[in-house]
């Protein structure tokens, strides 16, 4: 017999508000820049959002990769597409909707992981936009060279280590989305503009310059420091 404590209305109606928040995060696996961030629900109206925020943020089109969320194939299809009007026939009946072009250049690849006991057993990549020798010339370009989420997976367990809200069994977890969205500000301005990055701060004679990712992006001439970010005034 298992036996449990029936749920109060108030924490039912809390798990519905806040149980299922998602945190959205775009990163440049060469700059490791986070390009930009949502903090809403897994669901294609946030999806939508986000990836919106982030087509009006970078040029061009890069090399899209993640895992198997079927959002991000509805809204990359969407955002990187053209309604192409189809010609009235003349006929009686409700005309056909316009046709949907998905843009030639969209290049999207998943990763779906197999999982045995918590551990991942098997890797498997899939193509789903683009064509398979530019995605490649694309991928020896850049630091993974192969199809991965490795470095956003990185990014996530930086974020659980420097936020106590996104921490696992934890009493610290996150209970009003102002806060989360608030902490989750400064550590990501932190992260690209402040702390240095051990992997971009190696040079190749094995010294060492300190580099942050808004720095190695080019966005930023000096590291920033938090009087700077913050804009503490001096002491006199």
């Amino acid at each position: 017999m298992v036996v449990c404590q029936e749920k109060k209305a108030d924490d039912v109606e809390l798990e519905k508000e806040y149980g299922q928040t998602w945190i959205w995060c775009a990163l440049d696996s060469k700059t490791r820049l986070i390009v930009c961030y949502l903090v809403g629900d897994r669901t294609l109206e946030s999806c939508r959002e986000f990836l919106t925020q982030f087509s009006s943020r970078v040029d061009g089109k890069p090399l899209f990769t993640s895992d198997e969320l079927p959002h991000y194939e509805t809204v990359l299809g969407e955002i990187y597409s053209e309604e192409i009007p189809v010609e009235r026939t003349g006929k009686r009946g409700r005309p056909r909707k316009p046709q949907r072009i998905i843009d030639a250049e969209l290049d999207y690849a998943v990763v779906h992981k197999t999982r045995e006991k918590g551990k991942v057993v098997k890797v498997e990549r899939r193509i789903v936009y683009g064509d398979e020798n530019r995605i490649n010339e694309k991928l020896a370009k850049s630091p993974g060279k192969k199809i991965n989420t490795s470095y956003i997976e990185r990014f996530n367990g930086t974020l659980r280590q420097t936020n106590g809200h996104l921490r696992r069994k934890s009493q610290t977890f996150a209970k009003e989305k102002p806060h989360m969205r608030a902490r989750l500000a400064v550590i990501i301005l932190v992260y690209n503009c402040i702390r240095p990055h051990n992997t971009l701060s190696k040079n190749l004679d094995k010294t060492r310059t300190p580099r942050t990712p808004a720095l190695t992006a080019g966005l930023i001439e000096k590291n920033w420091t938090i009087k700077k970010a913050f804009k503490i005034p001096m002491r006199k």
